[in-house]
């Protein structure tokens, strides 16, 4: 019994820890363009050429500043995560599960077991295409599993 309750202290410690350090790692909020760097301003209106702004935010992750915009283009969420200068360091698009490759459809549909899989997005970082990112509902649990280009699993 004592090494049930020190297991259990252990995990209850574990997952306080790993709490507090998300919130601790990425703050975000939202921001209007005229707080943006000019750099982040230009950036944003490049990107939101013929879509619908939804919304901006500036969040720090690991003591970095990042922006994103969120945008609705042609009926489908794009975000794009900028750093300070403007530049893109990543963007999530949403794809429609039908035109995904097969591999990474039968993967992410076998990750997902008894989860219903909702908007799938592509993931560029950098300017390089890395995968795909399904945002999976199971019950009351929401979860994201990243697949590569070949349906192998990304690990975070």
């Amino acid at each position: 019994m004592p090494e049930t309750r020190n297991a259990t202290t252990f995990a209850f410690c574990l997952g306080l820890l790993l709490f507090a350090n998300l919130f601790a790692s990425a703050s975000e909020k939202a921001v209007k363009m005229k707080d943006l760097p000019k750099d982040v301003q230009r950036t944003v209106q490049e990107q939101s050429k013929g879509a619908t702004i939804r919304g901006l935010s500036k969040e720090t992750e690991n003591g970095k500043t990042f922006y994103e915009v969120e945008l609705k283009v042609n009926g489908h969420n794009k975000d794009v995560l900028m750093d300070s200068t403007g530049a893109v360091v990543e963007i999530e698009e949403e794809v429609a599960i039908a035109s995904l490759p097969p591999a990474v459809k039968a993967q992410l549909e076998k990750q997902a077991g008894k989860g219903k899989i909702g908007m799938v997005e592509s993931l560029t970082k950098n300017g390089v295409f890395v995968g795909y990112e399904a945002h999976v509902r199971t019950g009351k649990k929401r979860s994201e599993i990243k697949v590569g280009p070949d349906g192998q699993l990304i690990k975070d």
